[in-house]
């Protein structure tokens, strides 16, 4: 199944502009990375060596999030770096991830993610607010792998 088969170009179109909307509170950075199936044992080592491997340790802050979404395989995972995981509990997102599985299974990933992003830009906000010069170091585009 490819991405648009999960996603449709105005869904993913959708979730950029989300990304979009949620930064400009936060210098914090949000990714999305779709693929059909997890290579790991579980989502939660997908989703860092997906991170590690995009490099999105590579931010200012170390403030970037990755939302993790193996999606016929129906594995979900989300992760901060070092800057956001040093400022909050363990499990911080774990209600974000259980909102984000109601929307997958009823069928709406792009509502879901949506959802997902807004409700991390405002966490991110609150621990890391915007800042003037602020800069967009991380693209908004779903990233993806087959």
């Amino acid at each position: 199944m490819a991405l648009s088969d999960f996603i449709p170009e105005d869904g993913q179109r959708r979730i950029a502009q989300a990304i979009t909307d949620a930064e400009r509170r936060t210098t914090g950075e949000i990714c999305v990375h779709a693929t059909p199936h997890c290579r790991e044992a579980d989502p939660v080592t997908a989703a860092i060596a997906t991170f590690d491997r995009l490099q999105l340790y590579r931010t200012q802050r170390r403030n970037a999030v990755l939302i993790y979404v193996a999606y016929t395989d129906r594995q979900l995972a989300i992760v901060g770096d070092q800057g956001i995981n040093d400022a909050v509990a363990e499990g911080y997102w774990d209600d974000v991830v259980a909102a984000l599985l109601q929307r997958l299974r009823a069928g709406r990933p792009v509502d879901g993610l949506c959802e997902a992003i807004h409700t991390l830009g405002e966490r991110l906000h609150d621990i890391f607010p915007a800042e003037r010069n602020d800069i967009n170091e991380l693209s908004n585009e779903i990233t993806y792998e087959d």
